[in-house]
This record gives structure tokens, sequence and C-alpha cells, in this order.
């Protein structure tokens, strides 16, 4: 083992709790965090108001984030420090690892769930019309499929290559992905929220998922952040766009359900508009007048 390994393991058995205790409650706050995604979806039984580029762009862009990490220098240092550390140094050093890692998957799902509940189906023939007017074609449900693939079977491919006969170009190429996943989740949202400004309302995007990872996004750019310093710029930087541009949404989600709930509320009859009586004067039905 050279002599920059071991000095990275000797930085993983100078365990900081303070970091551990905070990477565990990331990873563990991530999973809760897309639930009320998943059960969104599965109650409505239905993907209706979720972009399928945004589907695209979030799952191309973990998948890349994801990559990004496993390449990089200090976090290969730290998969082979696990042959020197005890179980528990070696985890802790993996969580930073297991933050995308459990990102990517969890939105991977959300990709699944999109073309499981692509097609509507209510039973009213004019909701039917509205709602084929509304959503994407099934070409573009294919395409989203297609492209996501094809992303990550050459994510897959390259990097096997590399590390067979190339191995001095995987620092470039982490940078290359990490570049990747930073412009992907700078534009994920975009769609997402012009689609949420055209329906006027969230459908089945969940505001609750968005409440805890907006706020989430900047808490896990700190962690990563204090885990690779200035040189993982390609790994926490995605999650501060993204965090910043999710931001955006729920603000407009929010502000689109409170008009709805608004609009939903019955107000009282004014008395300008009270029903006529014979001779031509309002009723005095409903006011307070003798």
């Amino acid at each position: 083992m050279d002599t920059i390994v071991e000095g990275r393991c000797e930085e993983l058995r100078d365990l900081s709790m303070v970091n551990l205790i905070v990477s565990i409650v990331i990873v563990i706050g991530m999973l809760i965090s897309y639930l009320p995604q998943h059960a969104r979806i599965i109650k409505r039984r239905t993907s209706e108001g979720i972009s399928p580029y945004f589907v695209l762009l979030g799952t191309t862009s973990g998948t890349s984030a994801f990559a990004n990490i496993l390449l990089l220098p200090k976090s290969r240092q730290d998969v082979a420090c696990c042959k020197e550390l005890e179980t528990f140094h070696c985890i802790a050093g993996l969580l930073g690892i297991a933050q995308l890692g459990v990102q990517w998957i969890c939105f991977t799902f959300i990709f699944v769930l999109f073309l499981v509940f692509f097609r509507y189906g209510p039973d009213d023939d004019t909701e039917i019309q509205e709602l084929e007017d509304n959503q994407p074609r099934w070409q573009t449900a294919l395409l989203v499929a297609s492209l996501t693939l094809l992303h990550g079977l050459a994510v897959i491919v390259i990097t096997g290559v590399l590390s067979a006969v190339a191995k001095d170009y995987l620092p470039t190429w982490a940078n290359v992905l990490g570049i990747m996943a930073t412009l992907l989740a700078a534009v994920q949202y975009i769609p997402q929220i012009w689609t949420t400004y055209h329906l006027k309302h969230a459908g089945s995007l969940s505001i609750p998922m968005m409440c805890i990872q907006t706020p989430g996004g900047y808490v896990i750019t700190a962690s990563l952040f204090a885990r690779l310093g200035w040189g993982g710029w390609s790994s926490w930087g995605m999650f501060l766009m993204t965090a910043t541009m999710q931001g955006v949404l729920l603000c407009l989600a929010i502000y689109y359900e409170i008009q709805a709930h608004s609009a939903a509320t019955p107000k009282p009859p004014s008395p300008d508009n009270a029903p006529l009586l014979p001779d031509g004067h309002h009723s005095d039905y409903g006011t307070n007048r003798p």
C-alpha cells in the first residue's frame, strides 16, 4: 500500500463522530425523503404532472454522479483502505459513496414508476380527453427509457475499458462525469418547472418530498464538501445546483396548491347577490338587517 493510501487510511481511523452521525442521518433522511414521491405515484396510479424529461435528466444525472464519486481518487483510496481497517471504520469511510448510491437508486425507482404508471386510467371520457391533451405521448416515454439505458451502458463500458487499459485517465473521466452530472442537474428542473407551470398544479409530484430534500440538499453539499474538500467540487456541486432548482419548483407547487385551496373554499353569499323580492328589493335573508 503506497504512502498516499496509507495516509488516507490513518484519516479514516481518526474518525470524526460528528461527520459520522451527519452522514448516517443524511443516508436515512434521503431514503425517507423519496418515500412520499414513490407513494404518491403508486397511490394515484398515474405519473401525470411529472415531466418525462425531468425523469430522464434526473436519472442520467444520478448515474453520472454515482459513477463520479466511485472513481474519485479519495473514494478509491477509501475502498482500498477497507482491507486494512476494521469493519466499523470501513463502513464509516464509505458513507459518502453510500449517499450518492442511495440517491441514484431512489430516483431510478421514480423512473421505473413513471414508466409503469405512464398510462392514465380515469373512467370518465371527458377526463380521458383532458389528460390526453396534457400527457406526453408513449413515444416520449420510450425515448426516455432508451436514452437512460444507453447512458448507463455507456458509463459502464467506458469505465470498464479505462479501468482495464488506461487507469491514468480515470480521474479525468471522473471529472467528466462530475461535470456531466452537474450540467444535467442544472437543467433537470427546467422541464419540470415548465410542466408544473403549464398544468397549474403539482399532479403526482410530491410536495412533502421537496420540503425534505430542498434543505437536505444543502446539508448533503456541506457534508460532501467536508469529506472531499474543494477537490470534490464535481460531486457536491451537483447537490448545490439541484437543491437551488428544487427550491424554485417547490415554491411554484406550493403557490398552486394554495391557489387551488382558496378556490375550493366556499365563500359566504354577498348581500348584493341576494335573491330579489317581487317588489324588486333584495331579500334580507342571511343579513343582520331588521
